[in-house]
């Protein structure tokens, strides 16, 4: 099997993971699914196009090559809901956000078909940040991860109303330094709205790997979809992200910072 991600390596201890960017369905899984599923309508569209400055500072990237459909990256592959009490998708996905169907009628994956994709697809992708993680901060002593989602401003199965623009998780501040967070709520992302740990508090990966007690610290963003698309298409819209992306690259240049300090 070819690889299920990409992986640029830099040049400082930074990593940012894009999990739910990739738009690929296997064949095998395809004969499965239903047309909306095909469509991989809850991408995380277009981050790779968002960052793309991230690789002239020598950050390392990481992206998948299959849709948060096949399997979601970032959940816990013992599939614990991360929020309990509220409505979430699954380690593998049987409904879109809008709650719709993916699968065909008989077809939704069995517990057998799951463990085959948390080997093919999830784990690799996870020991891969493991291995990136662990080799930065033998190096430098210390390690960033940057969780780059986005997602649509109205969802009502998640949230009420609209969501800020800018939405920072930490796990309550427990996956990384206060110092950092207190950085980054800093800096100035006018005129979009932002907050810290309000609906999205960090998924799976960044609460697994972030432990700032080994100075390996880490945070989420998830980024609404209408500071650069025309919502609630998945058109990208160039002078929206024209404006949007020197705030992600402060924020960037902000985590780098803090990672190259001694």
């Amino acid at each position: 099997m070819t690889s299920s991600y990409t992986l640029s390596k830099g040049k400082i201890p930074l990593l940012i993971s894009m999990p739910h960017n990739g738009e690929g369905i296997p064949d095998d899984i395809k004969t499965t699914m239903t047309d909306k599923a095909l469509n991989v309508v809850d991408t995380d569209w277009y981050m790779d196009k968002l960052y793309d400055f991230a690789d002239e500072l020598g950050i390392y990237i990481i992206n998948p090559k299959y849709s948060r459909f096949v399997i979601d990256l970032n959940r816990d592959p013992d599939g614990v809901n991360l929020y309990p009490g509220q409505d979430t998708t699954e380690l593998c996905p049987t409904t879109a956000f809008d709650s719709s169907p993916l699968y065909l009628e008989g077809m939704k994956p069995d517990e057998t078909e799951i463990q085959r994709r948390v080997a093919l697809y999830w784990r690799p992708y996870h020991l891969a940040i493991k291995e990136t993680l662990n080799q930065m901060q033998q190096e430098f002593g210390k390690a960033v991860l940057l969780e780059a989602h986005s997602i649509l401003s109205h969802v009502p199965r998640f949230f009420e109303g609209q969501l800020p623009d800018f939405n920072f998780g930490t796990a309550n501040g427990a996956s990384c330094d206060e110092s950092l967070m207190k950085q980054v709520e800093s800096l100035d992302f006018s005129p979009y709205s932002s907050i810290s740990n309000g609906r999205f508090k960090g998924g799976f990966i960044t609460r697994h790997f972030g432990q700032p007690e080994q100075n390996i610290h880490a945070l989420q963003l998830e980024l609404s979809q209408r500071t650069y698309m025309n919502e609630p298409s998945n058109e990208y819209n160039i002078n929206k992200a024209y404006a949007v992306k020197p705030k992600l690259k402060q924020l960037v240049e902000t985590l780098a910072s803090f990672a190259q300090e001694k």
